[in-house]
């Protein structure tokens, strides 16, 4: 039997939420659209750990964040001493090839790639200087990258400040469309498509920015159950400081860096069918977590709301024909993603991947999700149409029936009917706690930890604001770059 091609292609912070193919009206996402309607869409995947790094860890090996060792942000953390997807595909004869964001220590590890064009988002603290900016340097703008003066955990917003080649996305796309014309004849592809927005900074191209207009955007739907708790004040500290006009500014560039994605997969399709690829080409397309953008008053991700917890899963492509048109719910993660691919291409799976397949029969019973240890710290059962969410610090439970209320709009964990079933998810988080978190439980019931009092701190690097790049700026092995 033919081997079938995979095109594995990944955004940084697209929430699974915003598609237009999801119910979204104001969002232009017309490839994605149309590979989800000629394909599968799982509308029930979630990050297991919603931060860049844990994520990326688990999308690569199929385990969970206990088992990979990450359930923080551990940016100097080597992989697991285990089978990547990459590697899996490369022992069993596939040319493997990834462009763009990896998002592993050290930077050029190539996991199983043959090898990585690599784009990192200007982390010289981290010992590399990455291929796109080394393009930079080549094309007359060394160091200019960040020259927008926009923050990568920030949401002021103004438009791209470079021609449109230079722009990370467009380079991305540019050197995978030159991998798939370079790809070895006798050899069947498993290539790797990192796109690192549309998380921030918020620099959108100025085409795709003057497609949309602030009053088109859905405004983000209220809730009944924010107060003035610890761990409702610490999840909203970062947004407080935007105004409604910044917040309006903000969702317009998010989603137009969202579009300028959806229409560069057109060109890799484009690609591919020119070579005579396309139809032995399995399409994927995920993402590592969300992003809230102003719902619940949050910013970021590191929580376990839809936003930020829920991603994007498409399976598309002539090889999978057959499920063409199919709005799968049951219940997925990251880690499936692996499990997934290789049985799909009849390769082995690992023992140590603890992924599903999603195209066999089985099912997980329910999924835990884990972020933190710090007083920010958060946990997830996603069990039938119901989600728990549990914070240790102040022991504060929340209820979601995400049937009866997709928004999350209301909690309904105090509600009489809903008792049993609180009880229940709340036994599933129990027997998932591991290391610190058995400190939580006083004769086995959760208990928590209280909130230690901390006066506000001026954070003058600005959330880890990038400067000029050339020459790479010295110094960089004692700052802290994170997102």
């Amino acid at each position: 039997m033919e081997k079938k091609n995979v095109l594995m292609i990944t955004a940084d912070q697209w929430p699974g939420l915003f598609l237009g193919c999801g119910g979204r009206k104001d969002i232009m996402t017309p490839t994605l659209d149309y590979l989800a309607e000629n394909g599968i869409r799982f509308e029930n995947c979630y990050s297991e750990c919603p931060v860049c790094i844990p994520a990326r860890r688990t999308l690569m090996t199929g385990m969970s964040p206990k088992s990979h060792g990450d359930r923080v942000y551990s940016d100097r953390m080597e992989m697991p001493h285990a089978p990547t997807l990459a590697q899996v595909f490369q022992e069993n004869g596939y040319q493997t090839m990834a462009v763009g964001k990896l998002h592993v220590y050290p930077q050029r590890n190539r996991i199983g790639f043959e090898d990585v064009i690599l784009m990192e988002e200007g982390r010289y603290e981290l010992g590399c200087v990455d291929d796109y900016q080394i393009w930079l340097g080549e094309n007359g703008y060394p160091g200019q990258e960040f020259l927008h003066g926009m923050g990568n955990n920030t949401y002021y917003t103004r438009p791209w400040h470079l021609d449109e080649k230079s722009h990370p996305t467009n380079w991305v796309t540019r050197e995978m469309m030159r991998q798939i014309k370079r790809k070895d004849p006798t050899r069947p592809f498993f290539f790797y498509c990192s796109y690192q927005f549309p998380h921030p900074p918020l620099v959108p191209l100025p085409a795709f920015l003057e497609m949309y207009r602030e009053e088109e955007i859905e405004g983000p739907a209220g809730e009944d159950w924010l107060d003035d708790s610890f761990i409702f004040k610490a999840l909203c500290s970062e947004s407080e400081k935007y105004s409604p006009k910044e917040r309006l500014r903000a969702r317009r560039a998010f989603f137009a860096q969202c579009t300028h994605i959806d229409y560069e997969i057109r060109l890799l399709i484009g690609t591919l069918r020119e070579c005579g690829l396309l139809e032995d080409t399995i399409l994927l397309f995920t993402c590592d977590h969300g992003e809230m953008l102003f719902r619940h008053n949050i910013v970021g991700k590191r929580c376990f709301y839809e936003e930020s917890a829920k991603v994007p899963l498409i399976l598309s492509g002539r090889p999978v024909e057959q499920y063409r048109g199919m709005k799968e719910k049951k219940l997925a993660q990251l880690g499936d993603i692996m499990p997934t691919l290789l049985e799909m291409c009849g390769l082995p799976i690992p023992d140590t991947v603890e992924g599903i397949s999603l195209i066999s029969e089985k099912e997980h019973p329910y999924l835990y999700g884990e972020i933190g240890e710090d007083e920010k710290a958060a946990r997830m059962i996603r069990w039938k149409n119901y989600k728990l969410i549990y914070y240790p610090c102040g022991n504060k439970f929340q209820l979601f029936d995400l049937e009866r209320d997709p928004d999350e709009s209301h909690d309904y964990i105090n509600e009489k009917e809903y008792e049993t079933i609180g009880e229940q998810m709340k036994a599933y988080l129990k027997n998932n706690l591991y290391g610190g978190d058995m400190e939580w439980l006083k004769e086995g019931e959760l208990q928590g930890f209280q909130p230690v009092a901390h006066p506000p701190k001026a954070d003058f690097g600005l959330y880890n604001q990038r400067g000029y790049h050339w020459p790479p700026p010295s110094g960089c092995s004692d700052l802290e770059m994170n997102g």
